[in-house]
């Protein structure tokens, strides 16, 4: 199930600020999410890279080759906001069933 909820997470993240792929692990790793590893983050933002999610700008780096900071555009936006709709339906949803069982 989180795969399919992560790239909505990340869009999210890197909407309230830019940031790079190790530092997005870390913060989903912060958060609670300590099954993700880099390589999962990676291949998001690779996908939402190809996908002209997200805009993409390489920033030297003091710990060795260059970063990628990722920023979201506004077609990242839109899809961001269809997840939020999509997450709405399906938690509104899922409360109703569990909700059911209790009538």
């Amino acid at each position: 199930m989180l795969k399919g909820v992560l790239q909505g997470m990340i869009l999210q993240l890197i909407e309230h600020k830019e940031m790079y792929g190790y530092e997005i692990t870390r913060k989903l790793n912060q958060l609670g999410f300590t099954g993700i590893v880099e390589g999962t983050v990676y291949t998001v933002l690779v996908r939402l890279e190809k996908n002209k999610l997200v805009d993409v700008v390489k920033k030297p780096s003091d710990m060795g080759p260059p970063r990628k900071f990722y920023t979201l555009n506004d077609k990242g936006k839109e899809e961001l906001m269809r997840f939020w709709e999509k997450w709405a339906f399906l938690s509104e949803r899922i409360e109703q069933i569990r909700n059911e069982g209790e009538e």
